[in-house]
């Protein structure tokens, strides 16, 4: 195989995207943790009282 040949390949190519962007979101996630977490949480916590008002009706 020559260089041009090698260049030119591209066998790899959607892995390599693939790869790339779960190293963005991982990332993005570390960054943001705090920040999601604190979603995550305030969402539970109205999922949490509505169902209690459900069942208590």
């Amino acid at each position: 195989m020559g260089f041009k040949q090698f260049i030119y390949e591209d066998d790899g190519v959607g892995t390599v995207e693939v790869v790339l962007i779960l190293v963005v979101i991982v990332a993005l996630v570390v960054i943001f943790r705090k920040e999601i977490k604190g979603i995550v949480e305030k969402a539970l916590k109205k999922v949490q009282s509505d169902s209690d008002s459900v069942i208590s009706e």
